[in-house]
């Protein structure tokens, strides 16, 4: 991949953490905004844009440190473990299911139904089940385990400060930005790949033949 694909690459999923965070603090912290609406407060609110916009970028970055250090592992993985390394995924990625439920309700102490624990473990599953299935339909059958892997188990470890916070607020702000940065890097990276091997084709066939 060319420095200058991987540098739009880079950028790209800046923009989409930074612009997934800003949206997100309007649901999640509308209080917030309100306050400076009424009555209008130009300087707090544009801080306040500033603010979150920032967040959404500070989690675009962990979200790409987590994607690189999956693209590691995964290489690690096979060299390890060779034809056991999608199993140990599996297990792995049915391990942190469980912990997505078992831990946060522990810290809860009983406040919080552990339902609201189960189906906030089964839309993360079933959303990494749905770009896994995209990514493999796009690329090949094998690539299903490892990005069911990243979209669940790496953008769980990624997550672990915002489910740390005191209330649900920052826990959304984090896991927004982190699944979308997540999902446009799993399903951009092959594109770019595929257009660099098309471009090198066609540049073959452009060259002019040695006489």
């Amino acid at each position: 991949m060319s420095s200058r694909k991987l540098v739009n690459f880079f950028f790209k999923t800046l923009f989409i953490g930074g612009l997934a965070g800003l949206l997100t603090s309007f649901f999640v912290k509308a209080e917030d905004y309100s306050q400076f609406l009424n009555p209008f407060d130009f300087m707090e609110l544009v801080g306040l844009l500033i603010f979150f916009l920032g967040l959404g970028l500070v989690f675009a970055v962990v979200s790409q440190t987590g994607f690189f250090a999956h693209l590691f592992l995964n290489r690690l993985g096979l060299g390890l473990f060779r034809s056991y390394w999608p199993t140990i995924q599996i297990l792995l990625i049915a391990f942190v299911v469980f912990d997505l439920v078992y831990f946060p309700y522990r810290a809860a102490e009983g406040e919080v139904s552990v339902l609201w624990f189960m189906l906030m473990s089964a839309a993360i599953l079933g959303y990494g089940l749905l770009i896994a299935w995209i990514k493999a339909k796009e690329t090949k059958r094998r690539a299903f385990i490892p990005a069911l892997f990243l979209m669940v188990v790496m953008t769980t470890i990624e997550w672990i400060p915002g489910m740390r916070t005191e209330g649900t607020d920052y826990a959304w702000l984090m896991i927004i930005p982190l699944l979308a940065c997540n999902t446009y890097q799993l399903l951009t990276l092959h594109r770019l790949h595929n257009s660099d091997a098309s471009e090198a084709n066609k540049s073959k066939k452009e060259k002019p033949a040695n006489v």
